[in-house]
């Protein structure tokens, strides 16, 4: 059985907040409906499916339009719909959409995209370019001109298939001797010296070796790294090339070391073989202990983060254990250890499966053999310097890079970001934090909050270092009377005649060293 988490989330939220105001539905008797050039008898398939659109699809310049709650439902995404504004907010994973009726620029996490043709309101029914809104959710979209037929592939959907393909060729194979299930002292003896610990500028991890200078990895241990070792079982020390080939998206990696590794790759398995309840092993580095085993069961398997598909183990893993392997009990490698969820007792840690490695990076990986000269660390999201850019182009770089803060908790959204200089002569930056988030998770991210505003100190540092900076994230909400409880300054009338709450979270300074206050 599959999994998808953030539907739990979400579902919990909504419980959470069930009581407050809800925005209104899109209005099926809207002002009259605009004249529609190019409409067309189009039939779109979602995973096998065909989608029932009470308005017709239409095609403009060169774009599909399709009524937006079809196409979402059928997607698996959470969708709201702000009449006010007119703006559509979609939801998958980690990945958030956001469209504007007219507007010919969408946000991505965050980030703003620009459309060939915008949303748009048509009979009733709010449009949304289908293209945009696959790729956005990482599917696959083609279009049959004969048939006048679109078809949409979700990435759960391919991997599916995929799956069901490998299964049945196994059946279709002549049948091989059962395997025989190794000991966990046997285990450990096959595959202890393949997982290496991985130390760089910006942090500790590790890997599993898949090749005589290739180790397999996350890609957020490489992540803003500009060098770095390996470390063998041996004591031996090896120094890191670069990033030979990487995937973002599924958090993987391959690494190139510049001296050979002298180690037998591990032998690389199936998550096709991978069912909830088996027997699995994971070695990595947690808190820097290295080549540490823990051993645990498939407690699930989930989907998460735009469709990507995690083993959720309960073998212990913690920080530094990232890149690590998770193994069968035929010692074969079956996902690379990524992530888990703190303050509980249920041990709710993930895999990412090694299908990703063998569907996005191999064949590339094999490309990238063929030219280890260019293979390099990954190029920073962050310019060298910030000394002549403006106030806004600072605030527009910051909200494109960190727009959110990742958290056990979830992830906690950062919006109206603004850069000003005071009569002192301080760069003053500021944003405000999803107020619902903090109001929930406030007190549990503290901790990571404060490591997440001393990463980006140190950044604002390096990128501006003769400057006093102060950088704040506001909490910010507006109540229709006065709350009670807070200091004066922290309360304002509005205009219109209601109040608003604003403090800072976080109040980090930036000067020869940071310092930093955050409220839980």
């Amino acid at each position: 059985m599959i999994t998808t988490v953030k539907k739990l989330v979400v579902a919990l939220f909504a419980a959470a907040v069930v009581a407050l105001p809800v925005q209104a539905a899109v209005p099926q008797a809207a002002a009259a409906a605009q004249s529609v050039s190019g409409k067309s008898d189009i039939i779109v398939y979602v995973d096998g499916k065909k989608v029932a659109f009470s308005q017709a699809p239409v095609q403009k310049k060169g774009t599909t339009l399709v009524p937006m709650r079809p196409v979402f439902s059928a997607l698996k995404a959470q969708v709201i719909w702000e009449q006010q504004t007119k703006t559509i907010i979609a939801s998958k994973g980690r990945t958030t959409i956001t469209l504007r009726v007219g507007s010919s620029t969408a946000v991505i996490n965050g980030k703003n995209v620009k459309l060939s043709t915008p949303a748009e309101v048509i009979g009733g029914s709010a449009m949304v370019p289908l293209r945009f809104i696959s790729e956005a959710f990482g599917a696959d979209i083609s279009w049959n001109a004969k048939n006048r037929t679109i078809t949409i592939e979700s990435l759960e959907y391919q991997y599916e298939a995929e799956r069901d393909n490998e299964a049945n060729t196994e059946a279709a194979s002549p049948a091989k001797p059962a395997a025989k299930p190794l000991t966990s002292t046997e285990l450990v003896e096959l595959n202890d010296d393949k997982v290496v610990m991985i130390m760089t500028d910006y942090g500790q991890g590790s890997g599993v070796v898949i090749g005589d200078h290739w180790i397999l990895t996350n890609y957020h241990v490489m992540e803003g790294a500009t060098e770095g070792e390996v470390l063998l079982n041996n004591g031996s020390h090896l120094t890191i090339q670069g990033v030979a080939v990487h995937h973002e998206q599924s958090d993987l990696a391959v690494i190139r070391t510049k001296e050979p590794i002298g180690i037998e790759p591990v032998k690389l398995g199936s998550w096709g073989s991978a069912r909830k309840g088996d027997r699995v092993y994971a070695i990595g580095s947690p808190l820097g202990m290295r080549n540490t085993v823990s051993e645990g069961l498939i407690s699930n398997i989930v989907i998460l983060d735009n469709g990507i598909r995690y083993l959720q183990i309960s073998a212990p893993i913690d920080h530094g254990s990232s890149g690590g392997g998770l193994f069968n009990e035929y010692g074969e490698l079956i996902g690379i250890t990524s992530s888990g969820i703190d303050d509980t007792v249920a041990d709710l840690n993930f895999a990412v499966t090694i299908e990703y490695y063998h569907l996005l990076l191999e064949e590339e990986l094999e490309e990238a053999k063929k030219k280890p000269a260019s293979i390099a660390f990954l190029p920073s999201k962050l310019p060298a310097t910030l000394k002549n850019a403006s106030t806004e182009e600072i605030a527009e770089l910051l909200n494109e890079q960190y727009s959110e803060i990742m958290t056990t908790q979830g992830y906690a959204d950062l919006e109206k970001w603004n850069v000003t200089r005071d009569a002192e002569g301080w760069l003053v930056i500021s944003t405000v934090m999803d107020p619902a988030f903090y109001m929930i998770y406030g007190d549990k991210a503290s901790n990571e909050l404060r490591l997440w505003a001393l990463n980006l100190g140190a950044e604002l540092k390096r990128m501006l270092p003769d400057e006093k900076i102060q950088f704040l994230v506001y909490y910010e909400q507006i109540f229709n009377a006065k709350p009670r409880g807070f200091e004066t300054s922290e309360v304002t009338q509005t205009q219109s005649g209601n109040w608003q709450v604003r403090y800072p979270i976080i109040d980090m300074q930036i000067l020869e060293r940071l310092h930093i206050k955050v409220r839980d």
